[in-house]
């Protein structure tokens, strides 16, 4: 009797391992399917009437670093120059976002570094 008991536990447990690989393998492959966004850390008080603003250094946008001044990342512009414009200050959803730089801001919808839009 203890021997099938060994025998049924140790099936439930493999059992359970393989459900878990399958678990993370579905995961991992969902994660490609996120939309790649650009980033670029901006100075929000340089907006202009063409809708662009300043872009700044990425560490400026580091929630860490404190700062009372008004920087904000700004998603999926086009940069010309020192300027980037036809983006938007709102954080996409379900998208992985990168800097310019290379810095992960979010990686596909699960948050991440860097502080939301306005």
């Amino acid at each position: 009797m203890a021997e099938t008991r060994k025998s049924s536990k140790a099936i439930t447990l493999t059992a359970l391992g393989v459900v878990s690989v399958l678990v993370v393998g579905y995961c991992s492959a969902q994660n490609d399917d996120y939309e790649e966004v650009g980033a670029d850390c901006v100075d929000l008080d340089t907006r202009l009437p063409d809708g662009s603003y300043q872009v700044v250094d990425d560490d400026y946008c580091d929630e860490a670093r404190g700062s009372h001044h008004a920087y904000g990342w700004y998603y999926g512009g086009v940069r010309t120059g020192a300027r980037v414009l036809q983006g938007s200050t709102v954080r996409p959803a379900e998208a992985r976002i990168t800097s310019r730089n290379g810095h992960v801001i979010q990686k596909g919808g699960f948050g991440g570094r860097g502080g939301g839009g306005s």
